[in-house]
């Protein structure tokens, strides 16, 4: 069993708490994501995991055993970094090999473990060449076969993708997810972009000022963020966020009333751009248009509701201009309600 088991680690860099008391669980086979901003704790705890960073307090334990203290070489597991770290003196097929050179395997397993990895990552009619003679998706399939090659417990990746220009990333993205989806190996990937965080996770740990906001499948995530920092951080455009009174445990949606989990006072409504349609005015949210634009598979437009900025997606043929006023009637099951307060959710519980 590779399961993951962190157990209130924390990190302290003198008075600064980089991790405070991070927990989280991660299952035999599962691929976890940790994503957040730059700063928020995620690498730090990779390196953690890994054995490149000693925490201050706490405990990991992979397969059950304790690895704290033990060096990284010692834990049964291989990481990608966000260069490509491939030696350029070394041909592909000594590249992939390097790892299972360092832990003197034979020469038969060398060749079957290579050839294996190669197979995985389509890099087969490359082995016999110099890094120099790869393009950068080729050289980081390499640095990802290399790890594969010495069948790891759990494969750490640190950003793998982010020196890859858009078309690499999308295509690395997918095969890096049906490789890892053949090889079953448990995978923990830190990355600050919402996208492959989405595309590649079983489940993701969205991370912010050294805490975990909430961990969740991706389509939990993105549909009931437990905070306003989750709702705000996955989605483009990212998610709405409107204050409106409270009378009588409703607010006022255009001409109908929207029950809340409060009687009283003023709560957020945290409204995803493309949970909205088109109303008559007079039975809609009004919203003021600053900006339309036609994005080829939607309609994006920018403006305000009660003076709050929001931005709303609509189908492509709309026709809709700015300085338009236009109601929009938003759809109740996919609603979020917010504590203006605390910002965190009021129907869904945070972790």
């Amino acid at each position: 069993m590779a399961n993951i088991k962190i157990d209130r680690i924390k990190k302290s860099f003198g008075s600064f708490d980089a991790l405070k008391e991070i927990s989280l669980d991660i299952g035999d086979g599962e691929f976890v994501s940790l994503l957040g901003p730059s700063g928020c704790g995620k690498t730090t705890l990779l390196r953690i995991i890994a054995g490149l960073e000693t925490e201050t307090s706490g405990e990991i334990l992979i397969g059950g055993k304790a690895v704290n203290g033990l060096a990284p070489r010692d834990r049964g597991l291989a990481m990608v970094f966000q260069n490509y770290a491939v030696f350029p003196h070394m041909t592909v097929f000594e590249n992939v090999a390097f790892g299972l050179r360092m832990q003197k395997a034979d020469a038969t397993r060398v060749k079957t473990q290579v050839e294996k990895a190669a197979a995985l990552l389509h890099i087969e009619p490359y082995l016999d060449r110099y890094p120099n003679k790869l393009s950068g998706g080729q050289r980081q399939r390499v640095a990802v076969a290399r790890a594969l090659a010495v069948e790891p417990q759990v494969l750490l990746m640190d950003e793998p993708l982010s020196n890859l220009d858009a078309l690499l990333r999308l295509e690395m993205r997918t095969e890096l997810k049906a490789v890892l989806q053949a090889s079953g190996t448990t995978t923990v990937y830190v990355t600050h972009d919402q996208t492959e965080a989405m595309g590649l996770s079983d489940r993701i740990a969205v991370m912010y000022n050294g805490r975990i906001e909430q961990v969740g499948p991706p389509v939990e995530i993105y549909s009931h963020p437990a905070t306003r920092f989750v709702g705000g951080f996955i989605g483009n455009p990212p998610m709405n966020f409107i204050r409106l009174p409270v009378e009588g445990g409703a607010v006022k949606l255009g001409s109908q009333a929207q029950a809340v989990p409060q009687a009283s006072g003023d709560i957020v409504l945290g409204l995803r751009g493309e949970d909205v349609a088109l109303a008559p005015l007079s039975e809609g949210l009004p919203l003021d248009v600053r900006v339309s634009e036609p994005m080829g598979s939607h309609l994006l437009l920018t403006g305000t509701i009660a003076g709050q900025p929001v931005r709303v997606i609509l189908p492509p043929g709309e026709k809709v201009r700015a300085g338009d006023r236009i109601g929009l009637r938003p759809d109740p099951s996919r609603l979020t309600w917010l504590s203006p307060d605390t910002g965190i959710a009021l129907n869904v519980a945070a972790n």
